[in-house]
């Protein structure tokens, strides 16, 4: 097995992040350091990530969470911020977020160690649409509607509309901040934003700092390719 999906079926990060900790030198393979990441593992080899054995067979933990605003998504902060895994206090196994949220962004949020159910999620062909709910700071315009369902400098979304005082927006290619950065290209700041759903997948009655298991057979995104 190439030690990049080893790691990621390992449970330790996503096949991208694998690939990441095998290029910064943090990987082992038999007391020794490998960057290639055409290395094979064999069932007898003894791999290491910054000096901690790794077992390929951790139980599959799969997690929504709703994160609220303040927290960061990731598994460590050199900033001494409080991250999404702070949440997760009584969960044993290793997980990590698929995909981030903004600081200041609450919602639907997906963890888990399965980094190829990971990997499905968010390799650039996957196409999961992603909606999100933002407030903003005036009403917004039917030439603002029109330019937002053009792209507004992007790939042109899925679906927007406006629902319940929100602009409700679905898009699935997830760039940096793309939500934030297509409204304030109409003119619109976001004074509130909210992910309500991936895939078919929703917040349901989950509050605010609240998670729950989810099967991967429950995302059907992903058996509908």
């Amino acid at each position: 097995m190439r030690i990049n999906k080893y790691l990621a079926e390992s449970g330790i990060a996503s096949r991208r992040g694998a690939e990441e900790l095998i290029r910064d030198g943090s990987v082992k393979v038999n007391g020794k350091v490998v960057t290639d990441l055409a290395t094979q593992i064999a069932a007898a080899d003894r791999v290491e990530v910054n000096g901690r054995l790794i077992s390929c067979q951790p139980q599959k933990v799969y997690i929504l969470l709703n994160k609220p605003a303040g927290y960061v998504t990731t598994c460590k902060d050199p900033l001494g911020r409080k991250t999404v895994l702070d949440l997760l206090e009584s969960i044993d196994a290793r997980v990590f977020p698929v995909g981030r949220l903004d600081f200041a962004t609450e919602g639907l949020l997906i963890l888990t160690n399965d980094g190829e159910f990971a990997y499905k999620i968010t390799y650039p062909g996957s196409s999961i649409p992603k909606t999100y709910a933002a407030s903003v700071d005036k009403r917004i315009t039917a030439e603002q509607l029109s330019k937002l369902r053009a792209g507004a400098g992007y790939n042109p979304p899925e679906n927007v509309k406006v629902a319940g005082g929100a602009v409700e927006i679905t898009i699935c290619e997830g760039k940096n901040r793309q939500v934030r950065k297509m409204l304030e290209a109409v003119d619109l700041t976001v004074t509130y934003l909210k992910r309500i759903s991936i895939g078919n997948l929703t917040l349901g009655t989950l509050k605010t700092g609240e998670w729950r298991h989810f099967l991967p057979q429950d995302f059907v995104c992903l058996f509908q390719k």
